[in-house]
């Protein structure tokens, strides 16, 4: 049994380096971009279940990746990105700080602490619901079923960094790509990385302008 993350598909601000306002949506290429990832995983993935962040660009990835799955989506605020609050809608090069980085609340915002006990406190219930559904399908004798998480740059950084074991190397390497996977075992109530960020389903897409920074 895995919890498989994936980050949203892009967005036209995410090329465009921009704060990203809740409401944006994915672009043309983050379509397909999900449509992939979605192939891959009915390739390659028992998914019996999917949880996203209820913010456009992470719920419509869900949406489409779930056509390929046959499944439901099931939404929820505690996955969407951290709250930039009054930064969103500007560009990252108009401002003088790293907003990804800065620990205080910005106006109408979230602060750090704020968002990483938001995570944390998601993670700890996602590992509780996978790991009951462990226990079901191994007293039922089935084959391995996993859960799948659409969300955010910051989000799955922040996974990684501080929830999954062997994760904080990837994080030191970059920020996750759009539509990346991460797989992640669920060892008795435990994340352990198996693997990721991964983009080789997106290999045979067209080429795309780099992102934005991280995304958000």
């Amino acid at each position: 049994m895995a919890l498989l993350i994936a980050r949203h598909g892009e967005t036209a601000l995410n090329v465009a380096g921009i704060v990203q306002p809740a409401d944006t949506g994915l672009s043309p290429h983050g379509l397909q971009q999900a449509d992939a990832l979605g192939a891959r995983l009915a390739r390659e993935y028992r998914v019996a279940a999917i949880v996203a962040s209820d913010l456009p660009r992470a719920r419509q990835t869900a949406e489409r990746v779930a056509l390929h799955l046959e499944r439901s989506v099931d939404t929820s605020p505690d996955w969407r990105e951290r709250n930039f609050g009054a930064l969103r809608g500007r560009a990252y090069r108009s401002l003088d700080f790293n907003p990804i980085t800065m620990i205080e609340a910005p106006p109408e915002g979230e602060s750090l602490a704020q968002f990483e006990a938001r995570v944390a406190d998601g993670c700890a219930r996602l590992v509780a619901r996978v790991s009951r559904s462990t226990q079901a399908a191994a007293d039922r004798l089935a084959d391995a079923e996993h859960v799948l998480l659409v969300t955010h740059g910051l989000v799955v950084r922040r996974l990684l960094a501080a929830h999954i074991e062997g994760g904080a190397a990837s994080v030191r390497a970059g920020p996750p790509a759009n539509a990346s996977l991460v797989v992640a075992e669920v060892i008795e109530g435990r994340l352990r990385l198996a693997l990721g960020p991964c983009t080789a389903h997106l290999a045979r897409l067209p080429p795309q302008a780099r992102d934005g920074v991280i995304g958000l």
